[in-house]
């Protein structure tokens, strides 16, 4: 049995190592988005810690539990049943024993093969300065996007027609960005990030100097004693997302097993979102068990401050929201920038074994500016006052084959409870079930949460997930899941109580490396204001959305991959009758294994009803750069997207040109967003050096 499993690892080592890095990680991120409905996401976090690990593969010899889980490629029982073999049979000599483990397979070898190694254990020594510069990796980037066609906000007009109307941005349309980093492998990082978006200046009135947005780190990680330290700006994430968390932080995603978040606490920050980050210092201590983290942060937000032209007493200004989109291009965009202050602190201390851990967690967030919204009935509970405290405990427990997590937190203003319970349970090495329960009352308050739901904040809502993967064969997996869901307030769209359920289920048949083909489909009922009703009260209405994909992945000769899409959406509700969506795709990919480029090419065609049945796909791009684009309205979509590396690799240049052309009215958008014409279209180029 041996010498087979052998033979099998050989082939599929050699598949692997067919796959460039950027391929094998861009492929892991394209599953975790294909759920995601929004244009612009930030998943830079992601795609760092996969590029980490590529470059500094993981020893699972040495392999701590914390590390195992930071790859988001294992579960619970793979990681307890590795650390037991490991304890009991001794150290890995060949990654082909890992199948002989519960809950291990070929296709788990396959998923983490290119992030992880078995090697020798050597002991710890002291590094020096000059070794930690010969070690370490100097990374740097730089990139520029511009849309070609001319928006309405980037007309030549005055400095005083733009500060009298917030139609004009003040700067040019191209979107400039610059990074510069240090790693040892992963117990050192210090780096800055320098971007600027479309329509904000560069070096100009409103931004003297220079970029809109600088971010900078110092990161160490790894000490018995001190664990993490950072200082400057970073993430944090804690429990299972209800009281605080930053970067990604999924829920429903086409792996219907992976419900449960792993936190990690502190780490350093790298990407370019300008609001869900912070900024101060961090520090882990830890001994054996036991862990305590203590942070600060303190920083500038965008307020939407009322009056803010006619308020002079500091103490009379209130804040009806934080804006979060980090453009700073009109007049009124720049006067929101920094309006307010927030001073955010706390502490987490844990207890953590292999099977059980426990967190208590405290975190207290501050504003300068006092929060009151507009008075209506969709904002009665939402949070009044400057300064929020809110409390968690959370826990996860391994019990042979039954995984259970949780979190409860409270917001100390209104005393009231957030809860999420889950368990994972292992039935044999093919199937993975799930179930989770989360009840976040009306009157909850958090700024900073990401907890598991069907609505974007953890707020108002409750419900039932329960989902499932199972391993039908070697070559066929299986995942589903169904969410019931209720709001008993009223929210966006929504003017009253509501409640919905979400089905959905994928199989996929990949036999090996080289080929692959799925078949998605969801089902959404849920409620939704009347778009169109007689009378004075408008009515809420249950409406049905369907969506089914098929795709194929088929790796051809000389490096050539062929990839195919199709899109059906049917979306059905009582206002507006039938209405229909489609999208076809077509994927060229040139993956030479001799050659430094690599071609990525798409042409897609789209019809679709109205908004209501857009689609969106999610597109390869420059690298850090994450998009998935919405497809509505009928016309076509294409990309290139070249890259060239050179110089033994240190180098690498990406070129990137994608255009929409529609068929519609003669004109694109509206607003300071219209484009005359139907076309529009991007350039992107990116230079990134490692030495």
């Amino acid at each position: 049995m041996k010498w087979l499993l052998s033979i099998l690892l050989v082939g599929v080592c050699f598949q692997m190592y067919a796959q460039s890095k950027a391929e094998i990680i861009q492929e892991r991120i394209e599953f975790l988005a294909q759920e995601m409905e929004v244009e612009d996401i930030s998943m830079e976090d992601i795609f760092e810690v996969l590029n980490d690990y590529y470059d500094h593969p993981l020893n699972l010899n040495t392999a701590t539990q914390e590390e195992m889980q930071s790859l988001m490629l294992l579960n619970d029982f793979q990681i307890k049943s590795l650390l037991k073999w490991r304890d009991e049979k001794g150290l890995f000599k060949t990654l082909y024993e890992l199948t002989e483990i519960d809950y291990w397979d070929l296709l788990t070898l396959e998923q983490i093969m290119p992030f992880v190694r078995v090697s020798e254990v050597k002991e710890k020594q002291k590094r020096n300065f000059k070794e930690y510069l010969k070690e370490g990796k100097i990374e740097g980037y730089m990139r520029y996007i511009q849309n070609i066609e001319r928006k309405d906000g980037y007309q030549r007009v005055s400095d005083e027609e733009k500060e009298a109307s917030n139609k004009y941005y003040w700067g040019d349309p191209s979107k400039i960005y610059s990074r510069f980093r240090y790693t040892h492998k992963k117990d050192l990082s210090v780096g800055v990030t320098m971007e600027k978006d479309p329509g904000e200046q560069l070096f100009g009135k409103t931004q003297p100097y220079g970029f809109d947005f600088y971010s900078a780190h110092a990161y160490y990680g790894g000490g018995k004693i001190i664990r993490k330290a950072v200082l400057g700006d970073y993430q944090l994430q804690i429990g299972q997302g209800l009281a605080f968390w930053t970067g990604y932080g999924f829920s429903k995603t086409a792996d219907a097993s992976t419900v449960k978040k792993n936190a990690g606490g502190i780490k350093p920050y790298n990407s370019t979102d300008e609001a869900r980050f912070l900024r101060g210092a961090g520090l882990e201590l830890g001994y054996r068990n036991f862990s305590f983290t203590s942070f600060v942060s303190y920083k500038g937000v965008d307020g939407s401050i009322q009056s803010l032209d006619t308020l002079e007493n500091e103490e009379a200004r209130l804040a009806s929201s934080i804006n979060q989109s980090g453009y700073h291009r009109t007049t009124s965009e720049l006067a929101r920038k920094n309006s307010m202050h927030e001073l955010i602190y706390g502490a987490v201390a844990k207890y953590q074994t292999r099977v059980f851990h426990i967190g208590l967690n405290a975190i207290q967030q501050s504003y300068n500016t006092y929060f009151k919204r507009e008075e209506s009935l969709i904002n009665k509970y939402q949070f009044e006052g400057k300064n929020l405290l809110n409390l968690s405990a959370d826990y996860s427990v391994i019990i042979r084959n039954l995984s259970l997590f949780g979190e409860v937190a409270m917001s100390a203003d209104t005393r009231k409870l957030a809860v999420l319970q889950g368990m994972d349970l292992a039935v044999g090495r093919g199937i993975t079930l799930s179930a989770l329960y989360r009840n976040y009352p009306k009157d909850y308050h958090t700024f900073y949460s990401t907890g598991f739901g069907d609505g974007g904040n953890t707020i108002n809502e409750s419900g039932f997930y329960f989902g499932g993967t199972f391993r039908l064969h070697k070559a066929w997996i299986l995942n589903a899941y169904m969410d019931l869901f209720s709001s008993p307030w009223l929210k966006y769209r929504v003017d009253g109580p509501s409640k919905g359920n979400e089905v959905f289920a994928q199989l996929k048949y990949k036999p090996n490396t080289r080929f692959e083909t799925y078949l998605r489909v969801r089902q959404k009922n849920k409620m939704q204001n009347a778009s169109e009703y007689v009378g004075n009260i408008r009515p809420i209405e249950t409406y049905r959305q369907m969506k089914y994909q098929w795709g194929l992945s088929v790796k051809l000769s000389g490096g050539w991959w062929w990839k195919s899409r199709i899109d059906f959406v049917t979306d059905n509700r009582p206002s507006k009758g039938l209405q229909k969506g489609f999208a076809l795709s077509q994927d060229i990919l040139y993956r030479p294994n001799k050659l430094p480029i690599e071609i990525s090419l798409r042409y897609a065609i789209f019809s679709t009803d109205s908004y209501d049945t857009r689609i969106y796909a999610y597109e390869y791009n420059l690298q850090n750069v994450f998009s998935i684009p919405t497809y509505y309205g009928k016309g076509s979509r294409a990309y290139i997207l070249l890259r060239y590396s050179f110089f033994k690799d240190h180098f690498d240049v990406w070129l990137r040109y994608a255009v929409f052309v529609y068929d519609g009215p003669g004109y694109i958008s509206s607003g300071s967003e219209k484009i005359n014409g139907n076309v529009k279209s991007e350039f992107g180029a990116q230079l990134r050096f490692k030495f």
